[in-house]
């Protein structure tokens, strides 16, 4: 089975970053989740990064606040895709510190970057990776996008 992993610097990264854990279990995707700080746990981020790949992860999703190194950290050592998820922490400024910090990686090592406080659309971003060699998870994509239109439609019939 495919996993994805979720990680973020810190606990207080949790309330945004669940939203992706969530989104991929609806998609019955396995998640490993775990704090890996760049900042304080160098050792830890070095390791998971190289390594990841080893455990039958197959996409990374991290979540950082302020000046967000922990995607494009992450990118420069695994081999696998990263999906940055800009966190809007309470020393951040505005959020746009994380937003620029995982958008503007140098050539070579691409981040996808979602909006801030995007862990959903992460989610979703990680699951359709996924979906291209799991036809099970790209089943479960289609009906969730069906469910999305939908949900759109009948909001619109309502107005009427």
């Amino acid at each position: 089975m495919s996993k994805v992993g979720v990680i973020m610097g810190s606990d207080s990264d949790l309330p945004v970053m669940q939203e992706a854990i969530d989104i991929l279990k609806g998609f019955d995707i396995e998640v490993e989740v775990d704090i890996v700080s760049a900042h304080r746990t160098p050792e830890k981020l070095f390791d998971y990064s190289k390594n990841a790949h080893t455990r039958g992860i197959k996409v990374i999703v991290a979540g950082a606040g302020g000046a967000a190194h922990l995607p494009g950290m992450v990118a420069s050592l695994s081999p696998l895709p990263i999906i940055g998820v800009p966190v809007k922490s309470r020393n951040s400024i505005d959020g746009w510190d994380s937003i620029l910090s995982i958008l503007q990686m140098p050539g070579g090592v691409p981040v996808a970057t979602v909006a801030l406080n995007g862990a959903k659309n992460a989610g979703i971003l990680a699951a359709q990776i996924i979906g291209t060699s799991d036809k099970c998870v790209l089943d479960k994509i289609m009906v969730y996008k069906e469910g999305l239109k939908l949900k759109v439609e009948a909001a619109s019939k309502k107005l009427k």
